[in-house]
């Protein structure tokens, strides 16, 4: 078997990909390119030694690349039995730079434009201003310990009374609540409003009410569980105050959708309905 003669002068490939800071793939491709080639392969182990001197072609190598140079032309370069480029190739590597930096100046306006469209519309959509119309309807009113129990109200109690009421609701649904002392994570003072097209006659859970219209109402979209609500709640009124408006009445909780019609809470969609006045 052939054995192949180290000398202190000759560094195996690992050797030499830590000393140049490249990996062993990156020599392996430089090689069969044939921009460096090992000193030695031997022939029955496929061992790869490289010489100390090829340490300052890699180097070399690694400041042309980091100058734009790409493999190809750097081994023209060495080909040409120099590694040194010309003053003409260098100027047309800065009219590349200049090229490729006026290109990424254009991305990145175009990327900030397109961040502040999204920021306006997102503004746009979360809070607006609307007019509430007078409705028709069948409310419930009772304490709840949290938010988490108000689905269960809503299908055990309140629905079914108001189809042995034979309330027609209207299409599209409209139903809110109002929190009566205001916002409490338990224990929750709530009235539950659904939209129906005639008054009907009171029972002990369902009472029917004309709800006059709001001519001027700003609202919020919350996405996501219950929750959340008291957060938003303390944004929009800041917001209400901010913007020198003065509320007039009770603020409605519309229920968009929930857990009636999507299961993962993040889609829930909330929408807090503030009347105000300037």
């Amino acid at each position: 078997m052939r054995t192949v003669v180290m000398n202190k002068n000759q560094l195996k490939i690992g050797e030499f990909s830590r000393l140049c800071h490249v990996t062993v793939r990156a020599l392996r491709h430089y090689e069969e390119i044939h921009l460096l080639v090992p000193e030695i392969v031997d022939q029955w182990t496929g061992y790869r030694y490289y010489s100390v001197g090829q340490l300052q072609k890699m180097q070399g190598i690694l400041s042309l690349k980091e100058i734009g140079f790409s493999l190809e032309e750097i081994r023209d370069l060495y080909e040409e039995d120099t590694h040194i480029p010309s003053v003409e190739e260098l100027e047309k590597k800065i009219a590349t730079c200049e090229s490729e930096l006026q290109r990424l100046k254009n991305r990145r306006t175009k990327l900030k434009t397109l961040i502040t469209s999204y920021k306006k519309k997102e503004k746009m959509e979360k809070i607006f201003i609307e007019k509430l119309p007078a409705i028709i309807v069948a409310s419930h009113r009772t304490v709840i310990p949290s938010y988490n129990d108000l689905g269960r109200l809503c299908c055990e109690v309140i629905g079914p009374e108001m189809a042995r009421l034979g309330c027609e609701c209207m299409e599209p649904g409209y139903c809110y609540t109002v929190e009566h002392g205001g916002y409490k994570p338990e224990d929750i003072d709530i009235e539950y409003c659904e939209q129906v097209a005639v008054k009907g006659t009171d029972s002990a859970i369902i009472k029917f009410k004309d709800i006059p219209e709001v001519p001027c109402a700003v609202c919020m979209k919350v996405y996501g569980p219950y929750d959340r609500l008291k957060q938003n709640y303390i944004d929009l009124f800041s917001r209400i105050e901010k913007e020198g408006y003065e509320v007039t009445g009770s603020p409605r909780a519309c229920y968009i959708d929930g857990v009636w019609n999507q299961e993962d809470p993040e889609n829930w969609l909330t929408v807090i309905q503030v009347p105000v006045k300037k």
